[in-house]
């Protein structure tokens, strides 16, 4: 039934569409003059004006290559290979002098939803390095790319395109002129559209949210991000572990915290802290080097849920780390 409607949908939109409107660009493919119907039906969109919009933009090849995972499988995961891209002596020194130059936005932040100065500081610094690198790509034309020309996460992408032209039409700019990454993220902490409207906070009160220019919307905005997702203000975010058992079934568990830490102790995992506080076993691998075993406690995971990734999550963690040890000696 749901096949039959969705082919009802594209047969009106292709017949709806006025001629020359098929030329170009995306224009002329049945999933997009869909998708545009669907937008007029759920929102209420100029059906006409979006259309122009997807004749004036098609698909990104290099948006398609750098979505693709590795080629060679050993290069997909190495944890000394990424930690060296986010703890250098350039992202440390540079996260000081950010921290410095907005520390009244960051101690009122960390005030208002209870995560750490030094761990915002450190989610900017890996996504943009603190703003510089915010992303080249058109982010309508990056994620109709990947919602029309990648099936693997193409429901995903469509709805974030979605909540992107809602974005843009709350915020009355043009959806054509905003440049991100190339999977769509956007500004300084690289919101998703759909957690920009979502979590996203106008903590500079100037009456709206924009983090491609506001650091302080970044900030407040990071903060709300983690704060909705369940930091647990004055917890632990990881611990270092020692293994002498096989890891196979902790590791099975996944990254959500769900075992106790006593628990893993009976498990022969070995790592101090709170008896009773749950955790997931993370391992950090490298190629050709011995497994790094760290427990994630429930910071960690909510780390996770910026980017899920346990590489990503200890990276933000270990250079907060790094950033607040450099601006204590100076």
């Amino acid at each position: 039934m749901e096949h039959r409607l969705k082919n009802l949908i594209v047969a009106l939109a292709v017949a709806l569409a006025p001629a020359g409107a098929l030329a170009g660009g995306f224009a002329d493919d049945p999933e997009v003059l869909a998708f545009v119907a669907e937008m007029h039906e759920r929102h209420g969109f100029d059906a006409d004006r979006l259309r122009q919009r997807f004749t004036r933009i098609g698909p990104n090849e290099t948006v398609l290559r750098a979505i693709q995972p590795a080629a060679v499988p050993e290069l997909q995961r190495s944890w000394t290979r990424y930690r060296a891209r986010f703890l250098n002596e350039r992202r440390i020194d540079t996260g000081v002098r950010f921290w410095r130059q907005h520390g009244a936005a960051l101690r009122r932040a960390s005030a208002l939803f209870g995560v750490p100065e030094e761990i915002i500081v450190a989610i900017i610094g890996v996504e943009t390095e603190y703003g510089a690198n915010t992303g080249r790509f058109g982010v309508m034309q990056a994620l109709s790319t990947l919602a029309f020309r990648y099936p693997p996460r193409a429901a995903f992408f469509r709805g974030e395109l979605e909540q992107f032209l809602l974005l843009a039409r709350e915020n009355g700019f043009d959806p054509l002129q905003v440049k991100g990454s190339y999977a769509g993220a956007i500004g300084i902490p690289q919101f998703m559209p759909g957690s920009q409207r979502h979590y996203a906070v106008d903590f500079d009160g100037d009456g709206r949210i924009d983090l491609t220019k506001s650091a302080d919307d970044a900030i407040g905005s990071v903060a709300s991000f983690l704060a909705r997702h369940g930091w647990e203000s004055g917890g632990r975010i990881a611990a270092p572990a020692r293994v002498s058992a096989d890891p196979a079934p902790l590791l099975a568990l996944g990254i959500r915290p769900e075992r106790t830490l006593a628990e893993f102790i009976a498990g022969g995992v070995d790592a101090e802290g709170d008896p009773e506080s749950p955790g997931a076993l993370i391992d950090l691998v490298s190629p050709e080097q011995a497994t790094e075993y760290w427990v994630g406690f429930r910071n960690f995971y909510v780390i996770t849920r910026y980017n899920r990734s346990s590489f990503y999550a200890m990276a933000v963690f270990q250079l907060a780390e790094a950033i607040r040890e450099r601006r204590r000696a100076l």
